[in-house]
């Protein structure tokens, strides 16, 4: 049995959309599987070609919106499915820092948002990289001090984002605008936008430097819970049935080309700590706790991180059919260049395993393989 099977045996692995946190639901997942004329799918024929990685350099952030990255990797599953490739990884803090790493050969894949997956797609004419798998949907929002009731309040405030051109930037970008205020990507305008690192935020916020803030979990909590801040707008609101991608797994699109097995590998893991993920609710705090420490030197409280598990959900499902619109938000925001992002997924090997166990594919909503 191979390390794949050997993670996938143990635990049970069960498709469709899979979540964990405080609020349990379900959703349907789209799409339909790629079949060759031999019966084979698309992963197996996909994995036919190249070979494994002697390494794989994987990024991610230490939010609680990364939760598979930080399971996977606390309980081991990424190193079970990958066997005898290396597993190395490195810790950004939003988006924008880890595409110039995967851009420069620095990483092979990382966990990421929506936003700078598109923008490194559009830049490169599609070269660059592939989105294989969603991760998470929801926790993010707008939260701001005492005495800011509406958005008629927020003219002349300073307001943060963890960086600029990041999804959280961009979502607060396109809502004032939609909201009529003016932004630059400068901090100038009608509201300034400051982007900010998300624990430099908590000190600002606390200081009095910031009037608030659109920020992933776990910092929305974070502010919430240690520094009195108050949700303005919750982003879920925004979205039809709340469903908003908040993390994918982007991988390097000549890596993908190079070694089909290894990134078949990765998701096999991934599938293993978001199927933990809904199996171990309760244990998921403490699992997720201990990797933020081992991180950031602190875990999170018992309060924080209850909050910010409510709010997100835990999903293969990278809702490709939400794409289009974060491409819209991102050209009103002024932080993208406008482009084609047909192709931008390639859900194939996702679907094999998916297929394999007997679970309902995923959708690349024509815009991609799948």
């Amino acid at each position: 049995m191979n390390a794949t099977s050997r993670v996938r045996s143990r635990l049970g692995l069960v498709g469709g959309m899979m979540m964990a946190g405080a609020i349990v639901a379900s959703a349907v997942l789209t799409g339909c599987s790629a079949q060759s004329a031999s019966g084979e799918t698309a992963a197996d024929d996909a994995a036919a070609a190249g070979s494994p990685a002697e390494e794989l350099r994987l990024g991610y952030f230490a939010n609680v919106t990364h939760a598979p990255a930080l399971v996977g990797l606390e309980e081991g599953l990424f190193e079970d499915a990958l066997g005898e490739t290396k597993l190395s990884t490195q810790v950004f803090n939003a988006g924008p820092a880890a595409i110039e790493a995967l851009s420069a050969g620095a990483i092979d894949a990382t966990y990421i948002g929506p936003n700078p997956s598109i923008n490194t797609f559009i830049q490169s004419g599609g070269q660059s990289a592939r989105i294989v798998a969603g991760a998470a949907t929801g926790g993010a929002a707008l939260v701001v001090r005492d005495g800011i009731e509406s958005p008629e309040d927020l003219e002349g405030t300073t307001l943060a984002t963890p960086q600029l051109g990041n999804t959280q930037d961009v979502a607060l970008r396109s809502w004032l605008a939609d909201e009529g205020f003016e932004t630059d990507t400068t901090g100038g305008g009608d509201v300034h936008i400051t982007p900010t690192e998300n624990a430099q935020t908590l000190t600002l916020f606390q200081q009095g430097g910031l009037d608030g803030a659109w920020l992933p979990e776990p910092w929305v909590s974070r502010l919430i819970v240690d520094a009195g801040a108050q949700v303005l707008v919750d982003e879920a609101d925004l979205w039809e049935g709340g469903n908003f991608p908040t993390t994918v797994l982007l991988v390097n699109a000549d890596f993908l080309a190079e070694h089909p097995q290894t990134v078949e590998a990765l998701l096999d893991g991934h599938l293993a700590s978001v199927t933990w993920l809904d199996e171990n609710a309760a244990d998921a705090p403490t699992v997720i706790n201990a990797a933020l420490e081992a991180e950031t030197g602190k875990p999170l409280a018992d309060e924080v991180i209850t909050r910010a598990l409510e709010h997100v959900s835990f999903s293969v499902d990278p809702h490709a059919e939400t794409f289009t619109t974060l491409v819209e938000n991102g050209l009103e925001a002024g932080t993208q260049k406008d482009g084609s992002i047909e192709g931008l997924f390639d859900l194939r090997l996702l679907n094999g395993l998916l297929e394999g166990d007997g679970a309902d594919p995923v959708s690349a909503g024509d815009l991609g393989e799948q």
